[in-house]
């Protein structure tokens, strides 16, 4: 009998000043990345903001504590979402409609990206999702210079865990956001677009499909929204102008 590896999935508790404020599904892995990456794309706070990203393995899961500087009214700590999320869910908790539509400031122009780059991250991207070779049960979200080359890689049994996994990594740098773009393995869904624009990402390439909110999302805050990145193709729904030749 042939024995696979299985994607480990666990439960982990957020809290902000000791406040709790959702239970996610994700990867034990990089955590220290996705607490700072969930504090900005769900809490809108700023990387000097954080005074500690702590985490506390627990016989039930891992507990993640966020210090701030100061108590601050964030979206995120006003509606506590108690409920848990899965690792494939980015608005579970949430108790009312209205909580769920954001409004967001338009991202940074950026620079131009020639189409060759996103095929370069494409063959990069591939090559760096060890989780994923080993399980086949992984998403990845990748941040490439201008010209394609990779320079970030994050892997989560959630597409949405995935990324904010990969804008922590890139506070933590230091790195523009301005200065090249993403590419993630999934689909681009609302609340993808949503992160990426919290973080001031310009460009999102996604290996799959957008979404029609997505793209109204993109559309409304300033993305290049492209979908179907795959070899030698690659479809762009908003904002072509980043992309000159699309």
């Amino acid at each position: 009998m042939r024995e696979d590896r299985l994607a480990e999935e666990v439960p982990l508790a957020i809290h902000c000043n000791d406040e709790p404020l959702a239970v996610m599904m994700v990867s034990p892995c990089d955590l220290l990345d996705f607490g700072q990456g969930f504090a900005m794309t769900e809490l809108g706070l700023a990387a000097d903001e954080l005074v500690a990203v702590e985490t506390q393995s627990l016989l039930e899961g891992i507990r993640l504590d966020l210090r701030t500087r100061h108590s601050v009214a964030t979206r995120g700590a006003q509606q506590q979402r108690w409920l848990p999320g899965r690792s494939g869910c980015g608005i579970c908790g949430q108790r009312h409609l209205e909580d769920v539509v954001r409004t967001l400031e338009n991202v940074p122009r950026g620079r131009g990206i020639d189409p060759s780059a996103l095929q370069v991250a494409l063959v990069g991207i591939k090559q760096r999702q060890p989780l994923n070779a080993a399980t086949g049960a992984i998403h990845a979200a990748a941040w490439a210079q201008a010209d394609g080359t990779l320079v970030l890689v994050r892997e989560d049994v959630g597409r949405h865990n995935a990324l904010d996994k990969l804008i922590g990594a890139m506070q933590q740098r230091g790195i523009d956001a301005g200065s090249g773009f993403a590419l993630v393995t999934s689909r681009a869904s609302y609340e993808m677009v949503a992160k990426a624009a919290m973080a001031g990402i310009p460009l999102l390439a996604a290996m799959s499909a957008p979404t029609a909110l997505a793209v109204d999302l993109a559309n409304g805050c300033g993305m290049t929204l492209a979908g179907f990145v795959r070899t030698r193709r690659h479809v762009v729904y908003s904002h072509a102008w980043r992309l000159a030749d699309a």
